[in-house]
């Protein structure tokens, strides 16, 4: 069964920088696409798409704009680590909010978690989705918390979810470290268009990477889900910036967020 396009898709975080490339690639496939950010979306919004402003830790304000619809794109919330304090509204109330729209709505949920889930894995190890999580941060703590939200809503409330543990997601590689973690904005949209439009999805995750020669991550629900990824990090090898010199940022899968306040051991 095809997705109806014409059913309502809302996409929180809709002002970022993978809110605006995806805004733009969204309104083009589907015709009916709310976007919601706390900041003022930067630009006129395009066909197919209007803009609500609204603070995603506002349940009430979330529970409006998440009204009949069939899927809810949260890429919302702090981006980057912050204290606690920050992260807890954005991306812990939030995260709730979303999901218990999703419940009442009979939505699905497809939510931008992070590579940050696992950072304290060192590079030297493969990792698949049953690794058990190794946060760097308090942003990869939350991202964890909205996993595990996700895998209850669905155990609870069947509430359908995909969680896209995204690792650097640019147009292209910068570094070193992104020719295992790089994610090309078609593999990125591929992967949205996959979680919104699989007939089921149940609890759901995907390494949020393209096809790299030099992953560290493997064996996911893209087999499932019908993810295809197209472009490899290892086309750029030979442009990106070398190892940064700092041991703790070399050894993890997380980079520089293993570095923040860490003693060395």
């Amino acid at each position: 069964m095809s997705f109806d396009k014409t059913r309502k898709i809302v996409l929180t975080g809709a002002s970022g920088n993978l809110g605006r490339f995806l805004t733009q690639a969204l309104a083009e496939r589907y015709e009916n696409v709310v976007l919601t950010d706390i900041a003022d979306f930067p630009e006129t919004a395009p066909a197919n798409a209007r803009f609500v402003r609204a603070d995603i830790a506002d349940a009430e304000a979330m529970a409006s704009i998440c009204e009949d619809a069939a899927v809810i794109l949260h890429f919302g919330g702090v981006s980057t680590e912050k204290s606690f304090e920050t992260i807890l509204p954005a991306n812990i109330v939030g995260v709730v909010n979303i999901f218990e729209a999703a419940r009442r709505n009979g939505a699905r949920v497809v939510f931008a978690s992070s590579n940050h889930t696992i950072g304290f894995h060192e590079r030297s190890r493969t990792l698949d989705i049953d690794t058990p999580t190794r946060p760097d941060s308090f942003y990869g703590v939350s991202k964890i918390f909205g996993e595990n939200i996700g895998r209850l809503y669905f155990d609870k409330h069947g509430v359908e979810s995909v969680h896209l543990r995204i690792g650097s997601a640019l147009p292209e590689p910068l570094d070193k470290r992104h020719l295992s973690t790089w994610l090309s904005l078609p593999d990125l949209f591929g992967m949205v268009v996959a979680a919104i439009e699989a007939e089921r999805t149940e609890f759901a995750v995907l390494w949020g990477a393209s096809a790299n020669t030099r992953t560290w991550w493997a064996k996911d629900d893209s087999g499932r889900l019908g993810v295809r990824r197209a472009d490899n990090a290892e086309a750029f090898a030979g442009k990106v910036a070398g190892p940064t010199g700092d041991p703790v940022t070399e050894r993890f899968q997380g980079g520089s967020y293993c570095a923040m306040d860490t003693v060395v051991r």
